[in-house]
C-alpha cells in the first residue's frame, strides 16, 4: 500500500475518533443525525427497491408486495426527515422497545435448544431474561437511554477509528516482512 493511501487512512481514523468523541458530547445531535441517516437510508432503500420492482415485475410473480414495501419505506423515510426531532426524542423508546422484543424472543428460543440437548440452554434464557429487563429499565428513563445509544454510536465510531490505525500498522508490517 502506498504512502499516500496510508496517510488518507490515518486521516479517516483520525475523524471516525473525534466523531466518536463528539457523540459522546452531544448526545442530542447524535439522535438528531441518526434519525436524519435513518430517514435518508430508508428513502434510497425503498426508491432502489421500487426501481428494481418496475424492472423485474414482467419476470418475478407479486411485484405488488414488494412494491408495497418499496412505497411503505418511501412514506416511512419521508416522514422521519418531515419529523426529524420527534424521531430523535423517540429513538430511545424504540430501541428499549426493541430490546425487550428481542429478549423475550431469545429466552423463548432457549427452549428451542433446551429440546434439541444443548444443555447450556439456561444461559441463553438468562441471557434474554436480562435484556429484556435492561430494555424495561430503558423504558423506565429514556434520558439515560438516549445517553446509551449515544455512548454507544460513539464506541463504534472510535473503534472504527482505531481499527485504520491498526489496518495501517498490519499492512506496513506485511510489506517489511515480504521486502525481507
Amino acid at each position: 500500500m502506498n504512502t499516500g493511501k496510508k496517510i488518507w487512512l490515518c486521516i479517516v481514523g483520525l475523524l471516525l475518533i473525534a466523531l466518536g468523541v463528539y457523540c459522546f458530547t452531544s448526545p442530542s445531535l447524535t439522535l438528531l443525525t441518526t434519525a436524519k441517516i435513518l430517514g435518508i437510508a430508508l428513502l434510497v432503500e425503498g426508491i432502489i427497491k421500487m426501481v428494481f420492482t418496475l424492472r423485474t415485475q414482467a419476470f418475478l410473480p407479486f411485484s405488488g408486495t414488494r412494491m408495497l414495501s418499496a412505497l411503505l419505506d418511501i412514506l416511512f423515510g419521508c416522514f422521519i426527515l418531515f419529523n426529524l426531532y420527534s424521531t430523535a426524542v423517540s429513538l430511545p423508546m424504540i430501541f428499549a422497545i426493541w430490546v425487550i422484543i428481542e429478549g423475550i424472543s431469545v429466552a423463548v428460543q432457549s427452549f428451542d435448544y433446551k429440546k434439541a440437548g444443548f444443555s447450556q440452554w439456561w444461559l441463553i434464557f438468562i441471557l434474554g431474561v436480562c435484556a429484556a429487563i435492561l430494555g424495561f429499565f430503558g423504558m423506565q428513563n429514556l434520558h439515560v437511554t438516549a445517553a446509551t445509544l449515544s455512548a454507544l454510536i460513539g464506541i463504534a465510531l472510535i473503534l472504527s477509528g482505531l481499527a485504520n490505525f491498526f489496518a495501517v500498522i498490519g499492512v506496513s508490517r506485511i510489506e517489511k516482512a515480504l521486502r525481507l
